[in-house]
Order: structure tokens, then C-alpha cells, then sequence
């Protein structure tokens, strides 16, 4: 075969590579429900972690493990994305834990700073259109704050979007959309 449709062949390969990879809201909700009934349990602990692609036991986890790892699954490892940019722009980070440098077992675990990244990554929305794959953070009050995943379903009798999230009983398909003060609306561009 002649080196250049050698070339060709190579080229459409690595194209065919690179969109079986592309980002999918729709793929992003199904990979986050695959989580109920495994993620059983909410557990907020500090876990050394490996890096990257670090994770809790999938039995375990908190709010942001259910985004983390439906992400994992688009080839989006925000463990490793957070942890560069904070290495890079730490003092633009929450410093509410006081700590002097990024931690890669718990930054990406914490609500404030996804919120954070997703901001300088450009993936902020301001409407109220919530769309499937869309994700968003709330104001719990006292202090809480949380995340989840904006589902394809929507709830029975007001027809909101249901919500893929952990609030404390593991994974969970729910109808909390307007339950709290949204404070976050972000949808990821790949």
C-alpha cells in the first residue's frame, strides 16, 4: 500500500479515535445512573488517593464522586485537570481549608472547587434552561453546599428534570432541582 493511503487510513483512525471519545451529555446521564444501587453509601472522609484517576471504593462516596466518575467515563479526569490548574492558579481556588498548596487526594472532591474550575474552563451558563447532561451546584444552607447531574427524566407531576446525585444515601435519581438555592449551572464543553 502506497505511504500515503497508509497516511489517509492513519488520519481517519485517529479521527474515528478522538470522536468515540468526544464528550456526551446524554452519555454523561446514562454513566451516572450505571452509579445507583453501586454507590450505596454517602462517606465525606479523607482517603489518600492514586493519582491520577484516583478513586474511593465505588460502594462509598459524596456528592461530587457521582460527577467525577460519570465524567471518568468521557475520558474527563478532573482529578488530574483540577489538580494541574490549581498547581498553576491556587490562590484563585476557595481557600476555606486551609491549606498552603493542592492536595490531588481532595481538591477535586470539594464542591467549591469544581464550581471554581468549571468557571475558568468557560463552562458556566446563565439561563435556566437545564438540559440533560447539564450539571449543576446548590446552596444547602448552613454551610452545604452540593452537586449533581441533570437527568433525562423528568419528576411525575411538575415535569422538572430529575437529578443524579449523592445527598447522603448513596447514587440517586431524585426531584431536588429548585428543593435548594441553585448557586452553579455548567455544561461541559470538550
Amino acid at each position: 500500500m502506497p505511504k500515503f493511503y497508509k497516511l489517509v487510513l492513519l488520519c481517519l483512525c485517529m479521527l474515528w479515535t478522538l470522536s468515540a471519545w468526544a464528550f456526551s451529555s446524554q452519555q454523561l446521564v446514562s454513566d451516572a445512573r450505571k452509579q445507583i444501587g453501586v454507590t450505596r453509601f454517602y462517606d465525606p472522609a479523607y482517603t489518600r488517593l492514586d493519582y491520577p484517576m484516583g478513586d474511593v471504593p465505588m460502594v462509598k462516596g459524596v456528592c461530587t464522586d457521582v460527577v467525577i466518575r460519570a465524567l471518568r467515563r468521557q475520558g474527563i479526569d478532573l482529578q488530574q485537570r483540577m489538580h494541574e490548574d490549581m498547581r498553576q492558579h491556587f490562590k484563585l481556588y476557595p481557600n476555606k481549608w486551609g491549606l498552603k498548596a493542592p492536595d490531588k487526594n481532595i481538591d477535586h472532591r470539594r464542591v467549591p472547587n469544581i464550581a471554581t474550575y468549571f468557571q475558568r474552563k468557560g463552562y458556566q451558563v446563565r439561563d435556566q434552561n437545564y438540559r440533560a447532561g447539564d450539571i449543576l451546584t446548590w446552596d444547602l444552607g448552613q454551610g452545604l453546599v452540593h452537586i449533581g447531574i441533570v437527568s433525562d427524566k423528568n419528576s411525575f407531576f411538575q415535569k422538572t428534570p430529575l437529578i443524579l446525585h449523592n445527598i447522603g444515601r448513596g447514587t440517586e435519581e431524585s426531584d431536588i432541582l429548585f428543593k435548594y438555592k441553585i448557586t452553579g449551572h455548567y455544561r461541559i464543553k470538550n
